[in-house]
């Protein structure tokens, strides 16, 4: 089970991710769409390539504990991070899927 600091942290992540995407070359694109912040695909690929970063860490921190150059405490943090990350990932996914459930059941 996560830590409340590793929740913490991926809530941190989350917020550093949307703050990143509505500033610099994100604010064009928000100003193109009129929606005054990022679009929701520049925020799930953003959110995904923070899933695949955080999976490379946790491989690397594998890696250098078992070549001796790290610690098992490194390792189950990087390692609970990233399921924390899987989990937002997975629950954001079932609300898209059953948000788009509700919209082809709504009669037109």
């Amino acid at each position: 089970m996560a830590s409340p600091t590793v929740a913490a942290n991926a809530y941190a992540s989350l917020a550093r991710i949307l703050d990143s995407g509505s500033s610099g070359g994100g604010a064009a694109k928000a100003s193109d769409s009129g929606s005054g912040g990022p679009s929701f695909g520049d925020v799930l690929k953003d959110a995904i390539g923070s899933v695949m970063e955080g999976g490379r860490q946790a491989d690397a921190q594998t890696s250098a504990m078992a070549s001796g150059k790290s610690n098992v405490m490194d390792v189950v943090t990087a390692v609970a991070e990233t399921d924390v990350k899987i989990s937002t990932l997975v629950s954001v996914r079932d609300k898209v899927i059953a948000a788009y459930e509700d919209i082809m059941k709504m009669a037109i």
